[in-house]
């Protein structure tokens, strides 16, 4: 008969043991908790306004087809909104990135603008 009541005790115990954990462990649990639920009641932070210097190259489009000076090249970036210039010649090499508030006067061989955009 005590072949069968030491495994049953022992199931018993490991029963007993399983069902109770450390207050400390429930304690920061129920904080954890407590933490999520505060951090999703609040509001979401505020997006940034749009940027009002965005580039809009059809306010520059006069010079298209012109032999642009230094002079006609910052006013057609105030012109257009932009925050920058730049003049681009054939084969120049060139960074890539998007700038949105800057304007880009591509020129042919003789110096004359053939396109104006922003980027």
């Amino acid at each position: 008969m005590s072949r069968f009541l030491l495994p049953a005790f022992a199931l018993l115990t490991l029963g007993i043991a399983a069902c109770t954990s450390k207050p400390d462990e429930q304690e920061q649990a129920v904080a954890q908790s407590e933490e999520r639920a505060e951090a999703a009641a609040q509001p979401a932070p505020p997006t940034p306004p749009a940027v009002a210097t965005a580039c809009d190259d059809s306010q520059a489009q006069w010079a298209v087809g012109k032999k642009v000076t230094d002079a006609e090249v910052e006013q057609a970036r105030k012109d257009s909104g932009a925050q920058t210039a730049r003049t681009l010649k054939p084969n120049q090499p060139v960074t890539m990135e998007f700038n949105a508030n800057r304007l880009n006067l591509d020129l042919d061989e003789a110096g004359a603008v053939t396109a104006i955009r922003c980027g």
